[in-house]
């Protein structure tokens, strides 16, 4: 679901002899021969992601399931990514172990026009937009913003205008309106590439030209797409059917799926305990409805009353759409860090001059327990917030957290393997100690490899060819199996000046000589990386490596109160 084969124009008498189908799969030459022409273009809808299974009415057999038994805008929690988008990357390679570590469920959306930030994270459902609508906080929006498509009021004042938007993304970057977010998907997935592939380099984000700092994006212009495209103008005159669309959506409660109801506890006291217990503890942050601003009432007494209410979860968004700082939220920072959205960067149009002037978060603590532990100052700019996540139907879309990390997987998405999913994972939430400290780690040997055409040119000089590749490239490694993944794949190639490129440079050489001395000299593993991982922490645009940890609100209740509480969870 969500692609579609199109008919190649280019696809003539000449291309058709030179079209091999079998080498196409089998033969690395001839697939990565970008002179090949291919019969078909393929094209690409929010249903790639979007699309799964139906948690109320799951199929008999997955591999071959029926329309019933699919759901428009669950978000795909059995996509492996990798798999899809990037089915040539063998072993051996960096990319590969990056791909084959990434949570099914889970989509990296900053991996195209790269932050330089291994970030995937989970694909949400879309639930009650209405009410999500009806929370959305008021933001300024200045220059390229104002021409984003919006679906609300608008009030002008100087310098811009203020909008009232909802933040869809999950660090709240997004933040012109749903319109605007929603066409922004559309440009991710391929609309308007003429513009977009000419902002940024796609996947290394390098220009392969001579020193120029701070190259590495531009803004798309939504005014260049608006006066240059006829897909975004087709596609912005449709944004109303798609709100329509989306107002349709509404929850799906397990005790409407198939023997839901027996995964339900039926003591009245403990699903009332279980309730108060979520008001008292959670409902700050996961309810739309909330006491009036500016009221005398007591929070806690007023969500007490409200929770008991039997039409509680009824237009209930389950967040309020407030952001709060990672160093309170305590979940791994990575998604938090993306600096897309920043001024000046390729999503400058599709973000808030408020997100753009948020209070920097401060000092993240890092890996702690581990042999990472590292302290580093969030860059300002609008990153390092999170907005909640809604809770509706939180019993079909384990494992939790914002990158899919904490509890099993299990991939059965029937009723009994939701359940046995949600189980887990809210065990973990709130009994932090069972937790797994999980770090990413290369499963066996690998290199980084990079393209001489995309690296600036005093980096060339350090590309090599090797016997049976195609072209000269630049090697990093090799990495050793259990090296962790984001210690490499995190590291800023951005630069300021001409010291700090030269300090690039040396890392990149010291990395080599260190996986080097393992390789050939037999060198122990362990020792050389030891040595290198303060060097490559510094240099790491985000070096938090350990992805199920963070948000241990509620972890100090008494056991009763959690399972009482798991028991309430069900229910949304």
């Amino acid at each position: 679901m969500g692609f579609r084969l199109f008919p190649n124009p280019d696809f003539d008498d000449k291309a058709k002899k030179k079209w091999d189908a079998k080498r196409f799969y089998d033969d690395p030459d001839y697939y990565n021969d970008p002179t090949v022409i291919r019969p078909y273009k393929v094209g690409v809808s929010c249903g790639a992601c979007h699309i799964s299974y139906h948690p109320l009415h799951p199929p008999d057999d997955p591999e071959n399931s029926k329309w019933e038994n699919l759901a428009s805008v669950i978000g795909n929690q059995y996509i492996r990514e990798g798999a899809v988008f990037a089915p040539n990357v063998k072993p051996g390679r960096f990319f590969w172990e990056m791909l084959k570590a990434q949570p099914p469920g889970t989509s990296d959306t900053s991996r195209i026009a790269t932050d330089h930030i291994n970030n995937p994270g989970a694909i949400n459902a879309i639930f009650n937009l209405d009410a999500r609508l009806s929370i959305a906080a008021e933001e300024k929006i200045t220059g390229g913003g104002v021409n984003t498509p919006y679906e609300g009021q608008i009030i002008k004042i100087a310098g811009g205008e203020t909008r009232k938007v909802p933040h869809v993304l999950k660090d709240g970057a997004d933040s012109v309106g749903a319109f605007g977010a929603t066409i922004r998907v559309y440009v991710n997935i391929g609309m308007f590439s003429q513009q977009w592939v000419s902002v940024q380099d796609p996947l290394i984000g390098l220009k392969p030209q001579s020193f120029v700092p701070l190259t590495f994006q531009k803004p798309f212009s939504v005014t260049k797409a608006q006066q240059n495209s006829v897909y975004w103008m087709a596609t912005q005159e449709r944004l109303e059917n798609i709100k329509q669309f989306f107002r349709r959506i509404g929850p799906m409660h397990l005790e409407d799926a198939p023997d839901g109801a027996a995964y339900m506890t039926k003591d009245e006291s403990v699903m009332n305990r279980g309730k108060i217990v979520f008001a008292e503890n959670c409902a700050g942050c996961h309810s739309s409805k909330q006491p009036e601003q500016g009221s005398a009432v007591d929070e806690k007494e007023w969500f007490r009353r409200e929770v008991l209410k039997p039409d509680f979860r009824d237009k209930n968004f389950l967040s309020n759409e407030v952001r709060y700082p990672v160093t309170d939220i305590k979940t791994n920072s990575a998604r938090a860090l993306g600096t897309n959205a920043v001024r000046g960067h390729v999503w400058d149009n599709f973000s808030s001059e408020t997100y753009k002037n948020l209070k920097p978060v401060g000092v993240i603590e890092c890996n702690k327990g581990t042999p990472y532990e590292f302290e580093f100052n969030a860059p300002d700019g609008g990153v390092g917030y999170y907005r909640p996540p809604s809770l509706i139907s939180i019993w079909s879309s384990a494992p939790f957290l914002h990158n899919n990390a904490l509890g099993k997987f299990t991939g059965d998405p029937s009723v009994k393997g939701r359940m046995d999913a949600f189980n887990d994972a809210a065990e973990k939430l709130l009994w932090s100690e069972k937790r797994e400290g999980t770090i990413w780690r290369t499963s066996q040997e690998c290199y980084v490899t990079i393209g001489e055409a995309f690296l600036p040119d005093p980096l060339k000089p350090l590309c090599q060819e090797k016997p049976g590749v195609r072209g000269k490239w630049l090697y990093i490694g090799p990495i050793p199996a259990g090296t962790p993944i984001n210690l490499v794949a995190n590291l800023n190639p951005e630069f300021k000046n001409v010291k700090d490129l030269s300090h690039l440079r040396k890392l990149v050489q010291d990395f080599n000589l260190a996986f080097w001395n393992i390789k050939v000299n037999g060198a122990d593993a362990a020792t050389e990386l030891k040595r290198l991982v303060p060097d490559l922490l510094a240099a790491s645009k985000c070096p938090d490596l350990v992805e199920d940890r963070g948000h241990y609100f509620g972890t100090s209740l008494p056991d009763g109160d959690k399972r009482a509480l798991i028991e309430f969870l069900k229910t949304l």
